[in-house]
């Protein structure tokens, strides 16, 4: 496995004052990029055999050094890949060249979650819950813009610094309950469990993240105040829908995303005895 690293010019994409722009290009198993070094010549100027800029002055030995630069990184990348014993090519070696990360991103993974989750409404995952898991990815993603400055982050390089930023992202621009937070988090977990399954990263970080859940203490109503709302009179026709549904919940335990689904075809009418 040898890598060849070449300086060439691209004539067809010549400036108008005549300068030329040189790529460089490296091979490795049959297979090549290309990419532009960023530098200009004319084309009396540039030594093929060579591969430098023709002159002893001063902007030439700068140019050239900057060519020199680029291929020593190539060949840096190159050994520190071929040393990791990891299997590679040449894109590996430009994503590096371009600080481009190309391992996949946690976003990336929430995606093929939710993906797999849509494929499965009404076989083990509701609309509701599709919902929630898709305002969690949401956030998750606003959080990597936002601090992270990237439109997606290494899964394998979530750790707890990251939970712990996330957890005060949620807590600082959303004012979410501990509770709400928890939920997030509760959701982000699974998506690294799903990496750990797609062998991306071998632990979960969450085994040293915990978020607990807070207490919470309920009022409820008397018997009193239940008939109070139930036989309130309401006459704006959307609040006593809504009222109604509220006693229907507390009559039957029901949530209202449960309610939400009842259909005519649920109800079975049981005639008295006489």
């Amino acid at each position: 496995m040898r890598l060849t690293i070449n300086f060439l010019m691209k004539k067809a994409r010549m400036k108008s004052n005549g300068e030329i722009p040189i790529y460089v290009r490296f091979t490795l198993n049959s297979r090549r990029v290309e990419l532009s070094t960023g530098i200009y010549c004319l084309s009396e100027t540039w030594d093929e055999t060579g591969q430098q800029i023709r002159g002893r002055n001063e902007k030439a030995r700068i140019l050239n050094n900057r060519l020199n630069k680029i291929e020593d990184d190539i060949q840096d990348h190159y050994n520190q890949l071929k040393s990791s014993g990891n299997d590679f090519d040449v894109t590996t070696i430009k994503n590096r060249l371009l600080n481009i990360d190309d391992s996949e991103g946690i976003l990336k993974v929430f995606d093929y979650y939710l993906k797999n989750m849509h494929q499965k409404l009404g076989k083990g995952y509701s609309k509701e819950t599709y919902k929630h898991y898709k305002s969690s990815r949401k956030r998750l993603g606003e959080f990597v813009r936002k601090f992270i400055k990237r439109k997606d982050y290494p899964v394998e390089k979530v750790d707890y610094k990251f939970l712990e930023a996330f957890d005060v992202y949620l807590k600082k621009e959303y004012k979410v309950h501990q509770n709400t937070a928890w939920n997030y988090h509760k959701h982000t977990r699974r998506v690294l469990n799903l990496a750990v399954s797609m062998d991306l990263i071998k632990k979960n970080p969450y085994s040293k993240y915990k978020v607990p859940l807070a207490e919470t203490n309920r009022d409820f109503l008397t018997t009193t105040e239940l008939n109070a709302i139930q036989d309130k009179e309401i006459k704006i026709k959307r609040l006593d829908a809504i009222r109604d549904i509220f006693v229907f919940a507390c009559y039957t335990g029901l949530s209202y995303s449960d309610i939400a689904k009842l259909h005519k075809d649920h109800l079975r009418w049981k005639k008295r005895s006489k």
